[in-house]
């Protein structure tokens, strides 16, 4: 059976899931990365080192974003959004979108010696020295999601 995801399932898969993908686009190239992600307020929070993903979307901040959970290929959901790039400069606000981005992602971290990159670091003095950390935000501005699963008989 195939459907349509309401705004609320949409909102709870982006709330319990911890990577999507982002796609943004420059000069009639498209560039597709899974990231970590922490949903909040009705935004998405997510961190990066300096690349190709963080000059497009400084070019063109235009975004769009997608997560899903695939059980099997007649089990699924997924939800796509389009909305607005802008990375976090000031302080208190960096501050309280690592802090939301690391309680939501390192639960998920499957062994004590598996270490994600991208600002996760165990001494705070590296970001910024050795560690170029990027904080942004996707102000979203439309969502849709589907879904299948098998049919009840």
């Amino acid at each position: 059976m195939l459907g349509s995801l309401t705004i609320t399932e949409i909102d709870d898969l982006l709330k319990e899931q911890v990577t999507g993908r982002i796609g943004c686009c420059n000069e009639g190239k498209t560039y597709i990365v899974p990231i970590n992600y922490v949903y909040q307020d009705g935004v998405i929070y997510g961190h990066s080192a300096a690349g190709k993903k963080i000059d497009m979307l400084r070019i063109n901040p235009q975004v769009c974003f997608q997560v899903d959970v695939i059980k099997n290929i007649t089990d699924w959901k997924s939800a796509i959004l389009w909305g607005k790039f802008q990375e976090i400069t000031e302080g208190e606000e960096m501050r309280q979108a690592m802090q939301a981005i690391i309680k939501h992602v390192m639960p998920a971290i499957e062994s004590e010696d598996s270490h994600p990159s991208h600002g996760f670091t165990e001494s705070e003095s590296d970001i910024g020295t050795s560690i170029d950390l990027i904080l942004y935000k996707i102000s979203i501005d439309e969502k849709t999601g589907r879904f299948e699963r098998p049919s009840q008989l």
